[in-house]
């Protein structure tokens, strides 16, 4: 998928790289796959602010995605695929042939009249929703289920994809997008092929208010603050602020976050490369 740079007509254009949107086909979303969204503005049941740099933004509507893919053994052609709001992707709409309709993440490639299966025993083409111990080894994968039955919840984002590396007894082992390698049981699910828009990440929005149309409100420095205000503010002049840390004291380089005695430890085979082991 191709962006496209945009001729310098005012300032907020002038460095503007945006999507060329070629592969989709329609702006017209399917309706009864739509729910309302409603904006917390960052603030909690209280009204107080919790989350800061949220608000704003262009009202949109939620496009429900068939994540578990359970509609087995039944063919869908993909009728359109479309923009959604709410997520890095594009998102495909499936038409079953007892005219059910479902929107699934559409996978890099996946044009509009391709047939798509999901279930047990099927061929492991683009598109298709299947166990994960079923495909062959090297399968480029995405949209996967870290339990049966659960739904996708990994390598969802653009262009994102997860790599099968082996099998070992009732585990499969995937190459994650991070580089991590860890486990996952046979039994779960996942879509054959990468994700859509991978070139998502090529885009410049070119101006302030392309990122207060997103929902974004500035985020300031902390190097840029008062010393009340962030571990990192205060000093005269430009001085550096010390150690790189969150307004609440976590240092942002080098420090571990995760839980030591998190459950899916046991599952990961080797950790993701830091800055610190990529050297």
């Amino acid at each position: 998928m191709p962006v496209k740079k945009f001729n310098p007509i005012t300032p907020g254009t002038r460095f503007r790289i945006g999507n060329a949107y070629t592969e989709v086909t329609t702006d017209s979303p399917e309706k009864s796959l739509l729910a309302k969204t409603e904006k917390s503005g960052g603030r909690n049941n209280q009204g107080r602010r919790t989350m800061r740099q949220i608000g704003g933004g262009h009202k949109k509507r939620f496009r429900i995605i068939d994540f578990k893919r359970d509609k087995d053994q039944i063919p869908s052609t993909v009728k359109s695929i479309e923009y959604d709001p709410n997520r890095t992707a594009f998102i495909a709409l499936l038409v079953y042939v007892d005219g059910e309709k479902r929107y699934i993440l559409a996978p890099h490639g996946l044009k509009v009249g391709d047939i798509v299966l999901s279930g047990s025993s099927i061929a492991p083409d683009k598109g298709n929703s299947m166990p994960i111990g079923e495909m062959p080894l090297g399968t480029t994968i995405h949209a996967i289920e870290t339990k049966p039955g659960q739904g996708a919840v990994l390598v969802r984002s653009a262009g994102s994809s997860a790599q099968l590396l082996g099998k070992d007894g009732k585990y499969v082992i995937l190459k994650m997008p991070s580089g991590e390698t860890r486990m996952i049981l046979a039994l779960c699910r996942a879509t054959i092929g990468s994700v859509s828009n991978p070139d998502h990440g090529l885009q410049v929005l070119g101006k302030a208010g392309r990122k207060r149309w997103l929902g974004r409100r500035p985020r300031v420095r902390g190097v840029a603050m008062n010393p009340v205000d962030h571990p990192m503010g205060g000093g005269e002049g430009r001085s550096s602020g010390g150690h790189p840390r969150s307004r609440n004291g976590i240092k942002s380089k080098g420090q571990k976050t995760r839980k030591p005695k998190l459950y899916s430890n046991k599952f990961i085979i080797s950790r993701r490369k830091t800055g610190k082991n990529s050297k």
